[in-house]
């Protein structure tokens, strides 16, 4: 086993200049991004795979990481999306029939950073009390006036589309669990009950898995697609996904969304539960340091049970903008009573914040794809025979 002590050293700088020493395992080199924190304590591979990371740099608080290795059954997309991993002690003894690979082989295979030996519970701290900042790994440096430079001419995360950088470039069709490549929107033989058009500003494949097991055929498509395209396909159901960054600098998908309200059951999350608040005339705002992990208590307003929830966002709705909106607000996060969903209260539409398909985290609010189902059943009464 190597030692932390017989690897590169490495420096972990944010903008305010706190400086964080430790050893890099995996990859060499910078990269810059927005420094978070997730407090999972497993699933580290979903979280380093979901396209909602991109953009940034993750610090896991549980301290042992690499524990179980890598497999690809549990990756969230084709690619490694965060911009640089932080973990307070790697593991590179695997240890799970399932591991096709180590963590560290994972990260350098993308070319992406990995380091260890940083105190994690003093950064999700600092975090904590000042905010999710912008921040810069190094392996090749320690010079800090250079890289204070650097990641201050970095300009974050706030005004900048990162949807463009995860969506799909083309239509393709979800089926038996993977990716069916297309060259137009076209659905198969219908054998399934649902027909659902997903739009991908950066999609976890656990949600298609999710939509394809609750018996729902699902197209995907990029998110610049229009709503008209989206309608040509004559779907059931409307999926928006989740996906990365500030909701209100991607105006084209709100645009697309504002025209698809009420013109099909539209269901949201994550990114899409912002977008669609925005879509209805609202605002949103930057959290000081975001929900991310998979444990965090949300409460149904409709039936007053407590959830805990799988999240990973760093922007919210502002339930205040919507005071004029027909809408109810359906869910709360019991944090910081934030806004966690609401449903509209004259056309099919509603959406939550959280991640119910949760992967990694608990399952409790995985009731949410049985009342899209619910909802496309509702607003289209006549069935083919056939099905």
């Amino acid at each position: 086993m190597s030692l932390p002590w017989n690897r590169p050293k490495a420096v972990l700088l944010l903008e305010d200049g706190t400086v964080f020493h430790g050893y890099g395992f995996a990859g060499s080199g910078r990269t810059l991004g927005e420094v978070v924190f997730n407090t999972s304590m497993t699933g580290y591979e979903e979280v380093l795979t979901d396209p909602s990371y991109k953009g940034q740099i993750v610090t896991m608080t549980y301290p042992l990481t690499g524990t179980y290795g890598i497999n690809r059954e549990d990756m969230e997309s084709a690619a490694i999306q965060v911009e640089g991993f932080i973990v307070k002690e790697y593991q590179d003894f695997v240890s799970n029939w399932r591991s096709e690979s180590s963590l560290a082989d994972f990260l350098s295979q993308h070319g992406k950073i990995g380091i260890e030996g940083i105190d994690t519970r003093a950064l999700t701290r600092h975090l904590r009390v000042r905010g999710a900042m912008r921040g810069i790994i190094a392996t090749d440096t320690t010079d800090t006036a250079e890289l204070l430079e650097q990641v201050r001419a970095y300009p974050g995360l706030t005004g900048i589309d990162l949807v463009k950088e995860v969506t799909c470039k083309k239509i393709y069709r979800w089926e038996n669990g993977k990716r069916v490549e297309m060259d137009r929107a076209q659905w198969p033989a219908r054998d399934a009950r649902w027909r659902v058009a997903a739009l991908d500003c950066g999609i976890k494949y656990n949600i298609l898995r999710m939509l394809e097991s609750a018996g729902c055929q699902v197209l995907v498509f990029p998110a610049s697609s229009t709503a008209s395209e989206i309608l040509a396909c004559e779907p059931d159901g409307i999926f928006l996904s989740n996906g990365p960054g500030d909701p209100a600098a991607v105006h084209y998908v709100i645009e697309t969304v504002r025209t698809l309200l009420g013109q099909k059951p539209l269901f949201g999350i994550c990114l899409g539960h912002q977008m669609m608040g925005l879509a209805l005339g609202g605002k949103t705002f930057k959290l000081k340091f975001g929900h991310r992990g998979a444990n965090q208590p949300v409460k149904d307003l409709t039936t007053g049970k407590i959830e805990i929830t799988s999240q990973n966002h760093g922007f919210c709705v502002d339930p205040d903008s919507l005071s004029r909106v027909p809408v109810r607000l359906t869910h709360i996060n019991l944090n910081d009573n934030t806004l966690e969903g609401m449903a509209h209260l004259e056309i099919p539409a509603f959406c939550v914040q959280y991640h119910p398909e949760a992967s990694p985290g608990p399952h409790d609010a995985s009731y949410l794809f049985d009342r899209f189902i619910e909802m496309m059943e509702k607003n289209k009464p006549a069935i083919q025979a056939a099905i």
